[in-house]
């Protein structure tokens, strides 16, 4: 028996028969990313139970130089959470790693196994009275250690930041099978480099994150939201000014989304309808926390006399606000559906992509007028995070242009996207990572110094190159 044959059969004995998956058919749904571009092989989906066993496959992968590919939720955008078409991979895969280990209301902090679903956790939080407040489309899905691997941001970003301020301490095992315990909860801790760090954003090519001690919060008190009209994206950041003046620290997410998003979602999405009257070329959608006062009417009343301020001064061109929860959900299914939208609609070109507030609305204009001039009729469908400067920059194809076509610009396309997202001293990977999918364009784009020191740290951790390879660097 080969050393590779002989490992493989290790790694089944440690897990029991159902502790993996070796049959093509059981593995399908774990060699597939979720925008179904990647499609990879394995020799293996590994199913451990706990760390102990992570380990102990790992040590077996090592030993005998077989890769591995992380996998938590698999509702990653850019291919990283699924193997290359090779074949020789282990995936390990975290999702029977679910628990909630504790929850200290008083210290503020939760602690996890990598395969808690994000959703169990807020309700962990809540039945604790406290809030976990990273909030995503894929919440029910994804899982807390593909969230640390890839920096999740999400819609509170402007409020709580992204999933690197929300982690106090990591346990991972490292590419050698040794494991790293830094699970402290510490506010204060200067010994030394802050080597969690290190597995937040690694996309797992550093190792397998397995348990977390995550930052907690008081508990919502109430909360609303609203949407706005606007003539264009200038307005858009006027008002964000504005909001951030008039709302302070309650406000918690500003989103933006131009009228043909909202077009998409009305059509392929069933149960949505117009907030106004009639069609306007830009809208923001708001939400706002109170954590202190208990009464939800004073939110409510500051809201709306909020929202008639900024029509007076002539900041929006009108608004709506929910009055009730069934009102505020509604609103933000027009928001979430967006990407289910554009799916449906047919091929679509996704960038995700971050600048500076202050370039932004030069990043929206100048990318729809350039991308134009390749490809006439090309649609541009700028949506999201404008509060922090994160926008999904998609485009869709021209009026009749088959989808094969148009997919065929794709280079031209997204290079010029890239180009003047740098030139902007933005980002190429605001929240979703690089993946496969941005490998060639990171190199491309980024320094020698900055690629060296990446691919430094990849070899100190992972010198045999077996952790996710063909992902991020």
């Amino acid at each position: 028996m080969s050393d590779r044959k002989a490992a493989l059969q290790a790694i089944r004995d440690l897990l029991g028969p159902r502790g993996y998956m070796a049959d093509p058919r059981t593995m399908a749904p774990y060699l597939v990313d979720w925008r179904q571009r990647y499609f990879g092989a394995a020799a293996l989906v590994a199913l451990p139970r706990h760390t102990e066993q992570v380990a102990g496959v790992v040590r077996i992968c090592a030993g005998a130089g077989i890769p591995m590919v992380p996998q938590g939720g698999n509702t990653g955008l850019v291919g990283g959470s699924v193997p290359g078409p090779e074949g020789g991979a282990v995936v390990i895969n975290l999702g029977h790693m679910n628990k909630v280990l504790k929850v200290d209301s008083q210290a503020m902090t939760i602690e996890v196994e990598a395969g808690a679903i994000l959703h169990t956790v807020h309700e962990a939080a809540r039945q604790a009275g406290r809030l976990f407040p990273l909030s995503l489309a894929a919440e029910g899905t994804c899982q807390i250690g593909g969230n640390i691997s890839t920096n999740a941001g999400g819609i509170h970003v402007l409020r709580f930041g992204n999933m690197r301020r929300l982690v106090l301490g990591l346990e991972a095992v490292l590419p050698s099978g040794a494991v790293w315990n830094g699970l402290s909860p510490l506010a204060k801790d200067n010994a030394g480099y802050d080597l969690k760090q290190l597995f937040i954003g690694a996309e797992g090519t550093l190792g397998i994150v397995t348990r977390a001690t995550l930052r907690l919060f008081p508990a919502l008190k109430s909360k609303t939201s609203l949407i706005f009209a606007l003539a264009d994206f200038e307005a858009v950041m006027a008002l964000l000014a504005a909001a951030r003046q008039r709302f302070g620290q309650r406000l918690v997410a500003f989103e933006t989304l131009p009228r043909m998003a909202l077009d998409l979602v009305l059509e392929h999405i069933p149960g949505t309808r117009d907030p106004f009257a009639e069609g306007h070329p830009w809208y923001a959608l708001v939400e706002l926390w109170d954590c202190e006062d208990p009464d939800p009417q004073a939110l409510q009343s500051l809201t709306t006399d909020g929202a008639a301020e900024m029509l007076e001064a002539g900041l929006t061109v009108d608004a709506v606000v929910a009055q009730s929860g069934a009102q505020e959900a509604a609103l933000w299914k027009l928001r979430e559906s967006v990407a289910e939208a554009e799916r449906a609609a047919g091929a679509g070109l996704k960038h995700d992509v971050s600048v500076p507030l202050d370039r932004l609305a030069e990043l929206v204009a100048r990318a729809s007028r350039e991308v134009e001039k390749i490809l006439p009729g090309t649609r541009p469908i700028p949506f999201g995070h404008a509060g922090d400067g994160n926008l999904h920059f998609n485009f869709a194809a021209p009026q009749g242009m088959a989808d094969e076509e148009f997919l065929s610009h794709r280079a031209a396309i997204t290079g010029l996207v890239h180009d003047l997202v740098t030139e902007m001293g933005g980002s190429i990977a605001a929240e979703h990572g690089i993946g496969r999918d941005k490998r060639d364009e990171l190199k491309r784009l980024k320094g020698d110094v900055h690629l060296s020191m990446l691919r430094a740290v990849k070899a100190a951790l992972d010198p045999q190159n077996l952790m996710n390879p063909g992902v991020l660097i």
